[in-house]
């Protein structure tokens, strides 16, 4: 359950940021399905879009290279820590969809 809150916790607050950049006053929408196999979360902006595949690579949390990261780490945190993340990007906004596998 960690797991789940971390991941929708970023995605969340990417959102927040994405549309405060740009003053967007649209609702973040957050969509949940549960099954018996899995969580599925969905979070949807009104920002001005982002570019997936330029999002850095974590480094290592073992190294100190991670302590010269502030931000831009929310994707690659979902994608280590999520069983999926799917994300759609454009200019009106982004669809992250996170699922979370039961054990």
């Amino acid at each position: 359950m960690a797991d789940l809150r971390l991941v929708v916790s970023e995605a969340a607050t990417n959102a927040v940021e994405a549309q405060g950049a740009v003053g967007a006053r649209d609702r973040i929408v957050v969509r949940c399905q549960v099954a018996e196999d899995r969580v599925l979360v969905e979070v949807i902006d009104h920002g001005p879009g982002f570019d997936p595949d330029a999002v850095p690579d974590l480094p290592d949390v073992e190294t100190p290279e991670r302590l010269r990261h502030e931000s831009g780490l929310g994707v690659a945190l979902m994608e280590r820590i999520a069983d999926e993340v799917n994300v759609e990007s454009g200019s009106d906004g982004t669809t992250v969809r996170l699922v979370i596998r039961s054990t």
